[in-house]
């Protein structure tokens, strides 16, 4: 080992020993940063989060594919990190096998009762009614015969039969010819006793007639609307069908209302020409300006909503008032004659052209409806025992105030003289001249002394 080669040997052997040496002290740097002796425990750092799983991918992306888990068998199933919940009839079940294998005996619990809920009384069916009417006209119409069919809901003699149809009227054929529909429906149902009325709420526009387009509310127009009302009452005055027409109630908009209170006076003026009876609720759906109310007193006057938020349908309660008014004219027609229409014949099969009978009163005469109501209306007999009153003159004699009233000797009426100490005189002393009268003995007011 002397050649250069043992040298070399030499040299890494000592290097190798002074590594060895130098070891530690590096090992024990990394623990200990100051040089006297303390010990430092490494820094700790967290383990990084596991990143949640997203609850939304887009089209595009793929979703993850779910990791199987080990299951212990000892364990119920888990579903990701929620445990399935298993429902509770296997749940009995298993417990009822383990008290089974037991022999202690299961005891179920009692179901509860179901809550007993109240529910309305089903109405009744109509087998054969006395009374049919049938509600022909509009959308407005339609729940007016719901209002009518809750009025006569109770009521086994009488049936409400509703041919409403929305978005019609008068001016528009295509939708539905109110005439040819009336008449077949009259012919396939003869039984119909009496016919309630309401269209013009979509009456208000163009009307065709022939090739002319005509503007609504237009001196022809009006003309050519006057015949269409006139078509349709025919239809129930030729079979002998009483005709309640119920007008239309104010609209929300303004423009619409005006244009509604000209149809409404068409068709008042027609109905009374025909003989039938118009009824007018406009003043029910109104306020003290008598303009369009949404709210208002009900049937039993707590304020309710009439209308709905379009501003032209009833709500229920307004549909019941409205059908108030036509129930008082239709029991009104039911009750005379036997549930035979209350106006007379010849009324009722005037033609709309046709003047009234020279007999018979005028329906725009107020005074001759009242003396015809008054006639009709039975005379309550007089009491027993209570005598008659004297009739009292309208006026008594015309005499001057100025001249002197005399006898007929020449002396005055009041001229004869009084005597003192007369009732009469006392009172016409004290009352008319003032004059206190004179003292009684052991009255207060006797101040004579002595006394007695």
């Amino acid at each position: 080992m002397g050649g250069p080669t043992g040298r070399t040997l030499s040299r890494l052997l000592a290097w190798g020993l002074l590594a060895g040496l130098a070891g530690p002290e590096t090992a024990r740097a990394q623990y200990y940063d100051d040089g006297y002796g303390t010990r430092r425990p490494p820094a700790y750092r967290p383990a990084p989060a596991p990143e949640p799983q997203r609850q939304f991918y887009w089209p595009w992306e793929d979703r993850p594919a779910a990791q199987p888990q080990a299951q212990d068998p000892g364990r119920p199933a888990y579903r990701g990190a929620y445990r399935t919940p298993r429902p509770r009839r296997e749940r009995e079940r298993e417990r009822e096998v383990a008290h089974s294998r037991e022999g202690r005996s299961v005891q179920r619990p009692k179901p509860r009762p179901a809550p007993a809920v109240a529910r309305p009384a089903a109405p009744k069916p109509k087998t054969d009614p006395h009374v049919q009417v049938a509600v022909f006209g509009d959308s407005l119409a339609d729940l007016l015969g719901q209002g009518l069919d809750t009025v006569y809901e109770a009521n086994p003699d009488v049936v409400v039969i509703r041919r409403a149809k929305g978005d019609s009227g008068l001016v528009r054929k295509d939708v539905i010819d109110w005439p040819k529909a009336a008449e077949d429906y009259l012919k396939a149902n003869p039984k119909v006793t009496y016919a309630v009325v309401m269209v013009g709420a979509n009456d208000r526009q163009p009307l065709r007639d022939g090739d002319q387009t005509l503007d609504p509310l237009s001196e022809r127009w009006r003309a050519v609307y006057r015949d269409r009302v006139d078509a349709l009452l025919k239809v129930f005055t030729d079979r002998k069908v009483p005709v309640v027409w119920v007008g239309e109630p104010p609209m929300k908009s303004e423009a619409l209302s005006a244009d509604i209170t000209s149809l409404n006076e068409i068709a008042r003026d027609r109905v009374q020409r025909a003989g039938g009876v118009y009824v007018d609720i406009w003043p029910a759906f109104v306020d003290e300006s008598n303009r369009y109310a949404a709210t208002g007193p009900d049937l039993e006057g707590r304020q309710a909503k009439l209308r709905t938020a379009d501003g032209v349908h009833f709500t229920q309660a307004g549909a019941r008032k409205a059908a108030h008014f036509a129930d008082v004219e239709i029991k009104r027609l039911i009750e005379a004659k036997g549930g035979t229409p209350a106006l007379p014949d010849a009324v009722s099969t005037l033609t709309p052209e046709a003047p009234p009978a020279a007999g018979l009163p005028k329906l725009d005469d107020d005074a001759a409806i009242d003396r015809l109501i008054t006639a009709m209306l039975p005379s309550l007999p007089e009491p027993p025992g209570i005598p008659a009153l004297p009739v009292k003159p309208a006026a008594g004699p015309v005499l001057p105030l100025t001249r002197n009233e005399v006898a007929p000797n020449g002396t005055l009426v009041n001229g004869r003289p009084r005597v003192e100490g007369e009732a009469g005189y006392t009172l016409e002393r004290s009352l008319t001249r003032g004059v206190a009268p004179p003292p009684q003995p052991g009255r207060a007011d006797d101040f004579r002394w002595p006394r007695g």
